[in-house]
């Protein structure tokens, strides 16, 4: 078999890609308005409400579609495989958004890139995905650009080094939960279609926290407060929904690595808005570091064909 045959055709790709990238600029924005709506609930109930306003408008999609998922195609091992993913994605959610209390917006967005890197290392392992040589050294260059950012971050930071620190360890904590969700769904894409997949997923998720929400914080939001609400929900639901077509087009590491490139737009975001976001202590290490995480990521991801 000659090697263009093992590959995905153009248009497969393309919708991957695009895909992914949608993802990735979803993400990117998505740490500022968490941090607006964590000031006003609690992550609990802010975790919650996203999966509920998910659920709710996912369901209300395919169910007029009568495209519902097929739960007796969950047989023979599936169920555990969803167990698993949505364990995965609820300790991703709350981990991240207490480790983002702690640090900043584009702090925990470069740091959480350590998820892409398991991912990838994920995918070579489980799902036998290779990498070109041009492809190892951005994803060499991704882990040396993450290394180099968190320690110039924790030298700035050391004033608030407990502080901080702790919220490293929960943002390592939610990059490792969410590459096991990761590698679950990818599996799981073989037997339903992403949209009705994510729909269990989501709904998994606020089942998961329903017993610990509080809706009367909620209720007491003012127009600004629910705005920000609505946007993290409608965020998880286009985020999640286009990263699941995009696992089901291309290729695991080459998704994970596009969406490593996120840093880039989050640090720019926060550099234009100062004075509106938390403010960001950067210095060029730090800068460095971040532009060696987007290099990487883009030599991982459009580095030559694999097997």
């Amino acid at each position: 078999m000659s090697e263009t045959a093992l590959h995905k055709p153009s248009g497969e790709v393309a919708l991957g890609a695009g895909f992914a990238a949608t993802t990735m600029l979803l993400w990117a924005v998505l740490p500022f308005a968490l941090a607006g709506a964590l000031a006003r609930v609690t992550p609990l109930t802010l975790t919650w409400a996203r999966f509920v306003i998910a659920s709710v408008a996912l369901f209300a999609w395919l169910a007029a579609r009568r495209e519902l998922p097929e739960l007796r195609k969950l047989a023979g091992g599936g169920w555990l495989l969803l167990a698993l993913a949505v364990a995965g994605l609820a300790a991703n959610y709350i981990a991240y958004l207490v480790g983002l209390q702690r640090t900043t917006p584009a702090s925990a967005q470069v740091l959480i890139q350590l998820a892409q890197v398991l991912l990838t290392l994920g995918s070579l392992f489980v799902f036998g995905e290779r990498f070109t040589r041009v492809q190892w050294a951005g994803f060499a260059t991704l882990v040396v650009g993450l290394v180099t950012f968190s320690w110039a971050q924790l030298a700035q930071l050391a004033s608030e080094l407990d502080r901080y620190f702790s919220g490293v360890l929960l943002i390592v904590f939610a990059s490792i939960t969410w590459a096991g969700y990761g590698l679950a769904q990818k599996q799981l894409l073989v037997r339903l279609p992403s949209q009705a997949l994510m729909l269990l997923l989501y709904a998994g998720c606020a089942v998961c926290f329903t017993p610990f929400a509080e809706p009367a914080q909620l209720a007491a939001l003012d127009a600004r407060g629910w705005g920000l609400v609505a946007f993290c929900g409608a965020n998880t639901l286009l985020g999640y929904g286009a990263l699941a077509a995009a696992l089901a087009h291309w290729e695991a590491s080459r998704v994970s690595a596009l969406l490593a490139a996120g840093p880039l737009v989050t640090l720019a975001i926060a550099s234009l808005a100062a004075g509106a976001v938390p403010a960001e202590r950067l210095d060029a290490t730090s800068w460095l570091g971040a532009a060696c995480v987007v290099a990487g990521s883009i030599a991982t991801s459009a580095g030559g064909r694999r097997a």
